[in-house]
């Protein structure tokens, strides 16, 4: 179904992204795995995705908050494993705390990372979609960003800050046959969550569904997303009912 297109996906090591690439790489897509922490976590997920479908899947150690950096990787991924089809901005970082004491290094390195590192990204794969005539961006946001939460004034204002990058990079680039669109999921069962949900019942009861969610949950909502053609500027609830 993807084969013949390269995904990037940031974050790529573990929890969603991990997720994702395994996703697309079912779905004949070759991946492309960016991280910043552990390339032991990177080179298995990539090994997982070639063992099992096999593809080609790379791994490639990035800070996406570093303009210059992401230029050098995008190019550099270009050059190993060809036309970039998609691309799934994943990557995130959270610094939480009260704005009446949050450190402006905690609210910046927030906005670099999950906004900045997104417009990175979309930026230099964009010309790359455009001569292909073909290109399917996903931005991971949250329910924070569009909710707002208690001691997230910085996740929130980042993750809130993707929609609106979502919602201009669709208007533009839809006549160049690319879409752009958003997931914002809710609790999701991750290693950076799982301490939390065993904590604070109170999460889980006030999700209607009344379990958290999956990485795999938000991965099938980026297949969704890269196989619909007539889908874009849309930003797509994955929360089990949290931000009704």
């Amino acid at each position: 179904m993807l084969k013949g297109h390269t995904a990037i996906i940031t974050g790529g090591s573990r929890g969603i992204g991990a997720a994702v690439a395994k996703k697309l790489a079912s779905m004949g897509a070759d991946i492309a795995v960016i991280y910043a922490g552990s390339d032991e976590l990177a080179q298995k997920v990539c090994k997982e995705c070639s063992d099992s479908y096999g593809v080609k899947a790379m791994a490639y150690k990035c800070n996406v908050a570093d303009f210059e950096q992401t230029k050098e990787t995008v190019a550099a991924i270009k050059n190993d494993l060809g036309n970039i089809g998609i691309l799934v901005n994943n990557a995130g970082i959270t610094r939480d705390g009260l704005i009446a004491t949050m450190k402006e290094a905690a609210f910046d390195e927030v906005i670099d990372t999950n906004l900045k590192g997104s417009f990175n990204l979309i930026r230099h794969v964009c010309p790359l979609m455009i001569r292909g005539k073909y290109g399917r961006i996903i931005n991971i946001s949250s329910v924070s960003g569009i909710m707002g939460n208690p001691g997230q004034i910085n996740y929130s204002a980042s993750k809130a800050g993707v929609i609106g990058l979502t919602k201009t990079t669709a208007r533009e680039l839809a006549s160049k046959g690319i879409t752009c669109n958003a997931i914002a999921p809710g609790f999701i069962a991750t290693d950076m969550t799982k301490d939390l949900a065993q904590t604070n019942q109170d999460i889980l009861n006030a999700i209607p569904l009344k379990r958290a969610g999956t990485p795999e949950d938000i991965a099938g909502a980026v297949a969704f997303l890269v196989t619909a053609d007539y889908v874009t500027g849309d930003v797509i609830r994955v929360d089990g009912g949290m931000a009704i």
